[in-house]
């Protein structure tokens, strides 16, 4: 069983992004497209939002989508750290300050799909 998401460290991620901007709710929702409404209840907890809400948001501030979801896994180890990735290669960190850019998905001749990666 997977554990919990780290929902807290999601929202306080959001609010430190916002503050290091300037940013007002009401400046957010205008450059995210998002309600205000939406921004505070992310923001206070009432609830975790869609891929797209954190799809528009990732926008919004002009950073990767894993620098806003990967606090998610900030209080446990996160999943792709044990074991390997690709043919024997280490697997990737998902945490911020190693953030992953899907280079593509191709299709093999068995229908899996493979992934290139680049990493930063």
């Amino acid at each position: 069983m997977p554990p919990d998401p780290d929902l807290t460290a999601l929202r306080v991620n959001l609010a430190r992004l916002r503050g290091e901007r300037g940013w007002t709710f009401d400046e957010l929702a205008g450059r995210s497209g998002l309600a205000r409404r939406t921004l505070i209840d992310l923001e206070h907890g009432r609830t975790s939002g869609t891929v797209t809400t954190w799809h528009a948001l990732a926008h919004a501030f002009d950073v990767p989508i894993e620098r806003l979801l990967g606090a998610l896994c900030d209080d446990h180890t996160p999943p792709g750290t044990h074991g390997t990735w690709h043919l024997g290669t280490p697997a990737p960190s998902h945490r911020a300050d190693h953030p992953i850019w899907w280079a593509g998905i191709e299709r093999n001749a068995a229908s899996e799909i493979t992934r290139s990666i680049a990493l930063g």
